[in-house]
């Protein structure tokens, strides 16, 4: 590690700890030449395998940028999509994989979009699930209503199982 003062290669580190929940480690160092102190941040690098086997660097951007796409015209804020960007990001890095194949992510990508915007989701989905036809967003659209009736009958269940004890 290179001092940012005096760019010196030798430095020292004088304390470690586990940031962001596990997801990263701040190490606070000092520079053995000028003695200045300085702090950096080690945070595990996500690689995405593409179909193809070849790999790159997660890059938060460029998957709100395909979702962006699809909340097009939606009312769907630069915050939500931010949001969204992070809350995909986090859960990947929950998996606890160094790699994470390109379809993980799209899977990733698939619940919070979701739950941001309906219409949205339908459009992502049928691109990333490759929708041949309007059966298949009948089927998809059926899955979602299926999925919503099943939730309200969950929530009326605890509802009614909280006012009778």
């Amino acid at each position: 590690m290179h001092c940012p003062f005096c760019k010196h290669s030798d430095t020292r580190v004088l304390d470690s700890r586990v940031a962001d929940d596990g997801g990263s480690i701040r190490r606070r160092r000092s520079c053995q030449l000028c003695e200045k102190r300085f702090t950096t941040i080690e945070q595990m690098q996500l690689m995405v395998v593409k179909r193809s086997g070849a790999t790159e660097a997660f890059d938060r951007d460029k998957a709100v940028a395909g979702v962006a796409k699809a909340c097009k015209g939606r009312p769907v804020s630069a915050d939500d999509l931010a949001r969204l960007g992070q809350d995909v990001e986090d859960a990947l890095r929950l998996a606890g994989h160094a790699e994470i194949p390109a379809h993980d992510v799209g899977l990733a990508i698939l619940e919070p979009l979701r739950a941001l915007d309906e219409v949205a989701y339908l459009r992502f989905a049928s691109v990333y699930k490759s929708f041949a036809s309007a059966d298949d967003f009948a089927a998809e659209i059926a899955s979602m209503m299926a999925a919503e009736a099943e939730e309200k009958f969950a929530n009326a269940t605890l509802r009614d199982e909280r006012t009778t004890n």
